[in-house]
């Protein structure tokens, strides 16, 4: 009979003992640095994901969130892989500091050591190793040479698996390692020690890392309420429904990430009170209940520590999700102090940034113009608190006036101020600025606070950074869009012209929105208003293109949709892939009536004065660039004096889910209420009115012309 064995066997088994080989070194490395958790991630490039592949210590539901993490995350394991370097994090301060999202998502007492996995030319993952935050500041020498040798080690499996066909990839459930199993006591000591156990009137209970009950002695058995149920290996928190409780949940997961004693204050049925005391190993937790000798809640962590508001992490999570939205400096400012301000009592903040030699204010709630003028363009070699700060990347926290004087005699007082907390603003390694909070009374700062204060000023940094780079990028678009439109509209005798340009205000980049006005000699004036689609470098120089062409072919005395073929033809002829939209309107003040033609353009608005405005219903041909054939059909019509011809492109009236003839028409009625306004307040007016706000999602550009002569001239 066959045995099984076999190429695909054989497979498996080497596969097997790679996997074993890779937990070995990771059990090594914990054992002789004395780390309670550890993990290795390989790295997916096909979906930019580092993957856990094995971890140590770390309970089902602690593993999960930390499973998959993005490449591009702000989070130390990433960071190993993307700089291909040891990053070394002391403790919740340093977490908060330099990985605002990983310290407010896991906000725990810990230190962690993240090391890239050595693999050539290439980094394939990293792996980590997590301490108590008792560990000292620095990694020992020892620690330091486990962590290398113990990368190089990895780094060798995983590239050999891949070599040889036996890639490792974790799919699923990381696998979970199991310590080694310290000396067992024997038999004699280990009954003493139950007995001992058993005398307690105290209850004393065991939780392994997964929260299944390992122990109970007699006095937790009765306080749990399990007399006469099976409770060994089933979970604490399904067995004893009043534990059921996220809190109780947390400050578990607190205690095994952070290996530091807690309490919680759980309510019986009875309305009794028990103090659960956590003590926490690297196996398990053990649990001490005694009743709570008063009806007011037991503290759960020291005074100084204890936790804040803004410490909860949905607090911080919505901090961040309503940072994402920030477009420029003064939405980061607004957003900032209207969720921390009220938490903290602050009086005044203040972000400062460094350009060139010296300090600038970025944004600022709270301080008058005179103390804003302090502050800026201070030369950032001054010896000051700010300048510290942005130089180490360390927080400084003056808890009142005396002590910040003491630290810097030279420092005058220029506000009411009694406190002040000056937090480095820092972006993947990189300082940008500080933020600087001050507060009326002086104020302790507490441990918990000041990571809190720091893991913020985290995310103040990534909102700022976003914003600077909006406003870089905004600003260059703009210049450049600026340059590609008509400095000035021609001046025309009887005719008056107004026009405005408004970039998107999300995604900057240079859009492909254009206008024209073209006077002939001829008495004909040509006006002309188009969308490039995209928003790119490409859209803006076929921008340039098609409006140049149009220029071109007016000269040469073409009617409106003989125009618009030659640019039609000339856009295929130039290979793009982008269309253009375009509306071509040839006025002549003469006759009193214009010709239009349209390129799939929104349709002109024509306003009589004191009678009614009309959508204009120009003939709508294929946009360009799309069909070498198409044909682009007029229409003539009357412009009379003193009406208004209103052109535009569809920033002004699309809006996703809301039909585009009904936005037309609104503005068609917006525009017969305004009708009476200078032109170019009707340009203001009309662009108030579009849907989507002070928000565009697209560019607008809006080109007005009033016949300016009287009815009877």
């Amino acid at each position: 009979m066959p045995d099984g064995g076999g190429p695909g066997r054989d497979t498996s088994r080497a596969a097997e003992d790679v996997a074993a080989a890779v937990d070995e070194a990771l059990l090594d490395a914990a054992a002789r640095t004395g780390a309670h958790l550890a993990a290795l991630y390989l790295l997916d490039e096909a979906e930019h994901m580092l993957l856990m592949e094995a971890e140590l210590g770390l309970p089902t539901w602690g593993a999960k969130p930390w499973a998959r993490i993005r490449a591009d995350a702000d989070a130390p394991v990433a960071a190993a892989v993307r700089l291909g370097e040891l990053i070394w994090v002391s403790g919740p301060d340093d977490m908060a500091r330099r990985f605002p999202g990983t310290a407010l998502s896991v906000p725990y007492a810990y230190a962690i050591a993240a090391a890239p996995v050595s693999g050539g030319e290439r980094t394939p993952g990293s792996w980590a190793l997590i301490w108590p935050a008792t560990h000292p500041e620095d990694l020992s020498p020892d620690e330091l040479t486990t962590i290398n040798s113990t990368s190089r080690r990895l780094g060798r499996l995983v590239t050999d698996a891949a070599e040889s066909g036996h890639r490792l990839r974790a799919v699923g459930q990381p696998r979970a390692l199991t310590s080694r199993a310290p000396a067992l006591a024997d038999a004699q000591q280990a009954a003493s020690a139950l007995e001992c156990v058993d005398r307690f009137t105290d209850g004393i209970a065991a939780i392994d890392i997964e929260g299944r009950i390992t122990f109970c002695n007699p006095a937790a058995t009765r306080i749990l309420g399990l007399a006469g149920m099976p409770a060994l290996g089933c979970r604490l928190w399904d067995r004893v429904p009043w534990l059921r409780d996220p809190v109780f949940e947390d400050r578990c997961r607190a205690a095994l990430i952070g290996q530091q004693s807690d309490s919680h204050l759980a309510g019986l049925p009875d309305g009794r009170r028990v103090e659960v005391r956590l003590y926490p190993t690297p196996s398990g937790i053990s649990l001490r209940l005694t009743p709570a000798e008063t009806d007011e809640p037991v503290p759960v962590s020291a005074p100084d520590d204890e936790p804040l508001p803004l410490g909860d992490s949905r607090n911080h999570l919505h901090l961040a999700s309503i940072l994402t939205r920030a477009l420029d400096v003064g939405e980061v400012v607004d957003l900032v102090a209207d969720h921390v301000i009220p938490v903290y009592g602050v009086h005044a903040m203040a972000l400062l940034v460094a350009e060139g030699d010296v300090i600038r204010v970025a944004g600022s709630r709270g301080y008058s113009r005179e103390v804003l003028d302090r502050f800026d363009s201070l030369p950032i070699t001054l010896l000051t608190p700010a300048e510290r700060v942005m130089r180490t990347g360390r927080p400084l926290f003056f808890g009142s006036w005396e002590e910040l004087r003491n630290a810097y005699p030279d420092t005058e007082r220029v506000d009411d101020a009694a406190a002040w907390a000056f937090l480095p603003l820092t972006v993947s390694e990189q300082r940008i600025g500080v933020c600087l909070l001050a507060f009326t009374h002086p104020h302790g700062f507490r441990p918990k606070e000041r990571a809190t204060l720091s893991a913020l000023a985290g995310l103040i940094a990534q909102a700022l950074d976003r914003a600077l780079l909006y406003e870089i990028k905004d600003r260059l678009a703009h210049s450049l869009q600026t340059a590609l439109l008509p400095r000035a509209l021609p001046q025309v005798e009887g005719l008056q012209t107004a026009a405005r340009y408004v970039p998107a205000t999300r995604e900057a980049g240079i859009g492909g929105d254009f206008y024209d006005l073209i006077d002939s000699d001829d008495g004909v004036i040509a006006a002309v208003i188009g969308d490039v689609q995209g928003h790119n470098m490409t859209a803006a120089a076929l921008m340039g293109q098609v409006r140049t062409a149009i220029r071109a072919f007016t000269v040469t005395d073409a009617g409106p949709g003989e125009v618009l073929r030659h640019a039609n033809r000339l856009m295929i002829e130039l290979g793009t892939d982008l269309f253009t939209s375009c509306l071509l309107v040839h006025v002549d003040l003469r006759l009193r009536t214009f010709c239009a033609a349209s390129a799939g353009h929104p349709p002109p608005l024509l306003c009589l004065p004191e009678r009614h405005t009309e959508v204009i219903d120009v003939p709508v041909g294929p946009l360009l660039g799309i069909d070498s054939d198409a044909d682009y059909p007029t229409v003539n019509v009357p412009f009379p004096p003193q009406a208004i011809l209103v052109m535009y492109t569809d920033g002004l009236v699309e809006v996703p889910g809301v039909d585009l003839d009904h936005s037309i028409d609104a503005l068609t009625e917006h525009l017969a209420r305004a009708w009476a306004e200078p032109l170019r307040q009707l340009t203001d007016t009309l662009l108030g009115h579009s849907p989507t706000g002070r928000r565009h999602a697209d560019d607008i550009a809006l080109l007005l012309l009033k016949h300016d002569q009287s009815p009877t001239a």
